[in-house]
């Protein structure tokens, strides 16, 4: 159900998270996130046991935790424990511990945090093809994925946590070849890219997203080459305090374990065989929401759903959107499909800025497109809606940095054509149903016609026609009114 709240607690080999969900189950909105380092995993290689400064921590956290899900009224609680109690010794002194505070903790065998980190991709990134990473701080999971579903997968007792041991001896990259190697997935990942989960690896990303000055400060999706990999693995132990303290969202607790986490990505990457990474900002948690979903709500489209839900609670009329995306629908039926969701997304979020100073609309659109927390799309994607909601509000191309920099010149005289579009039926209707109902919009063979109902001919007018007049020039066609016959 979208309004009530489902919770997570992730007691996890590094940290400890709550994530309390709201919204639509295909992908529910994030309403609160916290999370404490309490770094369970830290002791493992020395003493086989959580220590006792990791298990108070612990302890502090779950009792806030379990007391902010009673006062946040979740109707369903998930605590989920991972590689550190698993492995520790004293693992089940932590999961007492919890129980006694309420919280019912499911053990996750690595087999099960592997599917659930590849199920959190796949549910981020439908198309994904290729092998999954989720680095913890007490195991490293890799997961195949493809077509949908979670294949072969694996877990190595390669946390960061654990990596010092291994890191001090000499020969590092040789002893993680020799473990892929015996696990059989040498090549498993050959020329397909590795998608990155876990803190480590996505504060990695954000730390090259900072160096190169990239355009687009959004971790997911954010592609990094085995070229970048190396440079940051020689950069990292360079950099001091303050120069990490300027990237933006970098968590100082993970600082060190950057140096680790690289490091391992460097000897895992050409083992595997793969082309290169992808930043995933969904992984377990996400996955495990994933899992319990149905075959018809895990098919539907993450991007066009959070859209959707955008829409519904930031619009004046809250079917609008795909109203919308209907009627303009006739003038781009040779999109390929990929292009019709990113159209079918900005449609949804055309009305999100009614309420904005009117001096300011086309800025708030371009930001909601290009920084929203959507998932399932790319720069490319992103700047097209940018310029979709920015031209749906009367501005004109050339559209601000970075707009121009993610996407060719045709894709945003694409997107401007499908503002336009918006703009003329957001005209036309004045926001409400009926019109665009009662009327059509079409290519024809020499332009494109604005059909009327006889009953509707009273909602032409000046406005109307010099928004059909200026979709018609960016579309390179005339553009006239006519009756249906």
């Amino acid at each position: 159900m979208e309004g009530k709240r489902t919770a997570i607690i992730d007691i996890g080999s590094n940290s400890i998270r709550l994530v309390v969900y709201q919204g639509p189950p295909r992908l529910p909105a994030i309403l609160f996130n916290e999370k404490v380092l309490a770094g369970l995993g830290r002791s493992l290689a020395e003493t086989g046991a959580i220590d006792a400064e990791a298990m108070k921590l612990a302890g502090a956290a779950l009792r806030r935790f379990g007391a902010l899900v009673q006062e946040m009224a979740c109707h369903d609680v998930r605590t989920v424990a991972t590689a550190a109690v698993r492995d520790a010794a004293n693992g089940a002194d932590l999961i007492r511990l919890a129980e006694r505070l309420g919280l019912n903790v499911e053990l996750l065998s690595g087999a099960q945090e592997a599917k659930a980190a590849g199920r959190g991709v796949l549910s981020a990134i439908p198309e994904a093809d290729g092998i999954v990473g989720d680095l913890g701080g007490g195991s490293l999971e890799l997961v195949r994925i493809a077509w949908g579903h979670v294949h072969e997968h694996v877990s190595f007792p390669l946390g960061v946590l654990r990596l010092a041991a291994l890191r001090s001896k000499g020969g590092f990259p040789r002893r993680v070849e020799r473990i892929l190697e015996d696990a059989g997935w040498s090549g498993a990942g050959r020329g397909k890219p590795l998608y990155l989960v876990g803190g480590s690896w996505r504060s990695l990303g954000r730390v090259d997203i900072h160096d190169r000055g990239y355009p687009l400060p959004v971790l997911h999706g954010y592609e990094m080459p085995a070229s970048r990999i190396d440079l940051l693995r020689r950069k990292l132990p360079m950099l001091d305090k303050a120069q990490f303290k300027a990237v933006p969202h970098l968590s100082a607790g993970r600082v060190p374990t950057l140096c680790a986490a690289a490091d391992l990505l460097g000897a895992i990457l050409p083992v595997l065989g793969c082309s290169g990474t992808i930043v995933s900002a969904f992984g377990l948690r996400e996955g495990l929401l994933f899992e319990r979903l149905s075959p018809s709500e895990a098919a539907m489209d993450p991007l066009v759903v959070a859209a959707r839900d955008e829409g519904r609670q930031l619009g004046r009329f809250p079917e609008h959107g795909d109203l919308l995306n209907r009627w303009i629908a006739p003038l781009f039926e040779s999109e390929p499909v990929t292009d019709s969701r990113l159209r079918h997304a900005a449609c949804l979020l055309a009305d999100t800025s009614w309420r904005a100073n009117p001096e300011f609309r086309v800025e708030l659109g371009i930001e909601t497109a290009l920084h929203g927390n959507w998932v399932a799309v790319d720069g490319r994607g992103r700047a097209m809606m940018a310029a979709a909601l920015a031209a749906s509000l009367g501005a004109q191309p050339p559209y601000p940095t970075p707009i121009p920099l993610l996407a060719p010149a045709k894709d945003i005289s694409t997107a401007t054509a499908w503002g336009l579009a918006i703009r003329l039926a957001q005209r036309l209707s004045g926001g409400v149903a009926g019109p665009l109902h009662g009327t059509a919009i079409c290519r024809t063979g020499d332009g494109i016609e604005l059909i009327f109902d006889d009953g509707d001919l009273a909602l032409s007018g000046e406005a109307v026609e010099k928004r059909l007049k200026a979709l018609g020039a960016a579309l390179g066609l005339p553009a006239r009114l006519s009756r249906k016959h």
